[in-house]
């Protein structure tokens, strides 16, 4: 597992809060269970995914009453289920998209593209043509579907808020010519009328700021799970665990909120960015 999913997150944390309840080391379970010790941390931490007999034996050794046993069996099962992104597994990797998917907020800096959720069908075809050239029609076109699928995750009750910061650069770089534009534009206005979307635009203008290191990502989980930072590059997918990296890239993420337009003046001004693509050919 490159990063844990909430589920498998959150029975390693209830695993390790009843074992120190239980005046347990990991040594001690570890030998009383047969495991290694490494099995023990790697469950604990969600580097892998317990069996249900697993979960059983660490339970029974814990002395967990049986609703708890029984609920942490059931959250084990919850954790292997199967998500809508499992049709595309051959499109996404990593557990980005799980995480993506069981979040309540995310928060995103984007100083290149027009984030993945708010891209519409032609400006994500441009953008994965462009970047993996050597692909067919039919593994393009694949792409896309994947990634229109995870946009409809923001519409419906259960939709995370989503706090996205562009650059302005975003917004005129010409990806796919300016008609591709002007429709990648007036979808992001449409999508902004929605409750739990808020986009906001940072100037050119703008001296020298925080953001200059690139785009990233802060998910929120909910139920009391720790958020996860994300950054996604060329050389692969890095996941911000750690509570106090986390907390800078929050702390960045409210220094460029500072910076950026408000949102009431992005729409503005992406109305008028919109504007100067309809002047051009």
């Amino acid at each position: 597992m490159k990063s844990p999913t909430v589920r498998h997150r959150r029975l390693g944390r209830e695993l390790r809060r009843l074992r120190e309840q239980a005046g347990l080391t990991v040594a001690e379970v570890a030998v009383q269970l047969g495991w290694s010790g490494s099995k023990v941390n790697r469950i604990e931490n969600a580097r892998i995914a317990p069996s249900t007999t697993d979960i059983g034996n660490a339970c029974d050794l814990y002395g967990a009453d049986s609703a708890t046993k029984a609920s942490l069996i059931q959250l084990g099962k919850d954790a292997g289920r199967r998500g809508w992104w499992t049709a595309y597994s051959d499109v996404f990797t990593g557990s980005y998209i799980a995480l993506e998917a069981e979040a309540t907020a995310i928060r995103k800096w984007e100083p290149l593209l027009i984030p993945g959720l708010l891209q519409n069908e032609d400006y994500a075809r441009e953008i994965i043509h462009s970047g993996l050239p050597e692909l067919s029609d039919s593994e393009v076109a694949r792409r896309v579907d994947a990634r229109v699928a995870r946009k409809i995750s923001l519409l419906g009750s259960n939709a995370p808020h989503l706090h996205t910061l562009i650059d302005e650069n975003v917004l005129r770089r010409f990806v796919g010519g300016a008609k591709v534009m002007g429709r990648q534009l007036d979808d992001i206005l449409q999508t902004m009328e929605r409750p739990n979307i808020t986009v906001q635009v940072l100037p050119l203008r703008t001296d020298a700021h925080v953001g200059l290191e690139g785009a990233f990502s802060v998910l929120t989980l909910g139920d009391g799970d720790p958020d996860v930072g994300y950054i996604e590059g060329p050389a692969g997918d890095v996941y911000i665990e750690a509570a106090d990296q986390v907390r800078k890239l929050k702390v960045t993420f409210e220094r460029l909120t500072s910076a950026c337009l408000s949102p009431k003046e992005s729409a503005a001004f992406i109305a008028a960015v919109r504007r100067d693509h309809e002047q051009c050919p």
